[in-house]
């Protein structure tokens, strides 16, 4: 078996470590015994939606939004129907942002994909902190980093998760990303899957259920540190003396 994962834009959408992300998929497969072909598509490439099982959308600052916007608008129809077939995204801030509608910056209107029925609007404040997720996809909690200046409404999508520590899409509303089919789109950096394996597992079974058949699963991993370092991350934020700390500083 193969899978084939496409970078979107790795010379302008890296932020925060989303290679991170690449080569969590890559080992997880290769540990499997499953071959990996990653291909990154830089500014201006032709992307054949038809040859890849998933897709990465990573992050980026409001002005490499802007570069990758005009690219986007060339695989705005295949990107969709990419989606809408049941092909495999994770899409991470500034790529979470794309998906949807528009951004709206202090300063201009960045009109996205549409793939998602969302609207992301700046804010002075930035939402800048470690997070918790209490996810219905997964028993293990989903932790990560948060740095994000504009605030995502979701509308009736379903989010990524419950947010049991730290600030998610608005900061107000407790509730982070969004899923949507084989979608997921979020805030979370730090990166994402190397911390959260069963996330990674996730999007890499789906993407070889659509290539190969519903009955192909993944052989478990010992994940041993993996699961020390999630559980290490939900402990000290769970520690409620550490949660009012945070508070205070926040709010004076």
């Amino acid at each position: 078996m193969k899978l084939t994962i496409g970078h979107l834009y790795p010379d302008l959408l890296n932020l925060y470590g989303d290679r991170g992300n690449i080569q969590c998929f890559r080992k997880r497969l290769e540990w499997r015994g499953i071959e990996a072909e990653v291909i990154p598509f830089l500014s201006g490439d032709k992307i054949d939606f038809s040859k890849l099982d998933i897709v990465l959308l990573g992050g980026g600052s409001d002005r490499e939004q802007e570069l990758v916007c005009g690219y986007l608008k060339e695989i705005k129809a295949d990107f969709k129907n990419y989606v809408e077939q049941g092909g495999v995204v994770l899409a991470v801030c500034g790529g979470y942002q794309l998906l949807g509608k528009y951004y709206k910056t202090d300063k201009k209107m960045i009109e996205g994909l549409g793939i998602l029925n969302i609207t992301t609007e700046w804010e002075p404040e930035r939402l800048i902190r470690n997070i918790i997720l209490q996810s219905p996809l997964f028993s293990d909690p989903v932790v990560g980093f948060e740095n994000h200046g504009g605030r995502t409404y979701i509308n009736d999508h379903t989010p990524f998760g419950k947010v049991f520590f730290g600030l998610g899409n608005t900061g107000k509303s407790g509730y982070e990303g969004v899923v949507y089919k084989n979608v997921i789109a979020t805030y979370l950096h730090g990166p994402l899957l190397p911390k959260n394996p069963q996330v990674c597992d996730y999007l890499l079974e789906r993407a070889l259920q659509r290539k190969y058949g519903e009955n192909v699963s993944l052989s478990p991993l010992p994940d041993e540190l993996e699961h020390k370092a999630n559980s290490y991350i939900f402990d000290r934020y769970n520690d409620k003396k550490y949660v009012l700390q945070e508070t205070i500083k926040r709010y004076t």
